[in-house]
């Protein structure tokens, strides 16, 4: 997971750009404390340190091993003295992630949906910040779209069909919720479009790891021959892989809840 994360910050450089300079531009002078929840191996925490090279960092995350990595990419980047990590689960008390508080603004990417209550975490998230502070909660709405139509492997349409077996859940929806807590709300969604020079050299591995998820869940939903194309496009020995092909893109979007607390 760490490093489809990983993959998911190199690949979306652009849109993480973007967002975080949105919300330079909704911060008058810059954020001198964030607070990233859910932080995993640190891409959203690396991203807001490059954007605001002022502030310091908190990131939080119940994985003793994602922090490590955190910690061990945060001097790479040469942000260490910038960033410090606490072990919390955030379904419970706040008292360690609060000692560095109150926060300019908190970082939840891809995360909030976990929280066993989302209201009391948006309640909690609301007392950390300063007044004027923002929370930014983003979703996925989809996994990213990386195939051409016609692959050369099997029925075309073959990763239309695989996320129509496998997309089941409905939309993340948090304005309700953030409002309920307080927040003054404004929504956006990020459209993705990169073709295969935008995404980069690490687009084939990005598309090897998403596909390789989505086909983890597919067994009993897709019929035989769309999984053995499948596997033929995993299997890196093959002339049509994903390793191999340079038709490859990504389409995704991103929705972003911006809340601010009066």
């Amino acid at each position: 997971m760490a490093q489809l994360l990983e993959l998911d910050a190199e690949v979306l450089a652009p849109y993480l750009a973007e967002l975080t300079g949105w919300l330079a531009e909704l911060t008058s002078s810059g954020p001198a404390l964030i607070l990233d929840l859910g932080s995993g191996p640190g891409t959203g925490s690396f991203a807001l340190a490059r954007q605001f090279p002022s502030a310091h960092v908190t990131a939080v995350d119940l994985s003793p091993q994602m922090l490590h990595r955190l910690n061990k990419q945060a001097a790479v980047h040469g942000v260490a003295d910038r960033i410090s990590t606490v072990e919390a689960n955030i379904d419970g008390p706040w008292d360690e992630i609060g000692e560095n508080g109150p926060y300019d603004l908190i970082w939840a990417a891809s995360f909030l949906h976990h929280v066993t209550d989302p209201a009391r975490t948006l309640a909690q998230a609301f007392e950390q910040l300063r007044p004027g502070g923002l929370l930014a909660v983003s979703e996925m709405d989809f996994f990213p779209l990386c195939l051409p139509e016609d692959t050369g492997v099997g029925r075309p349409g073959l990763e239309a069909r695989l996320h129509a077996v496998t997309n089941t859940q409905p939309d993340h929806e948090w304005t309700d919720q953030l409002k309920n807590a307080g927040f003054i709300v404004e929504k956006r969604a990020f459209e993705i479009r990169l073709d295969h020079a935008q995404a980069g050299p690490s687009v084939s591995a990005y598309a090897q790891a998403f596909l390789a998820k989505l086909r983890s869940h597919a067994t009993d939903l897709l019929e035989a021959d769309d999984l053995a194309a499948l596997d033929v496009l995993l299997d890196e020995a093959q002339p049509n892989s994903v390793a191999h092909r340079d038709d490859l893109r990504v389409h995704t979007t991103r929705t972003t809840w911006i809340a601010r607390r009066p």
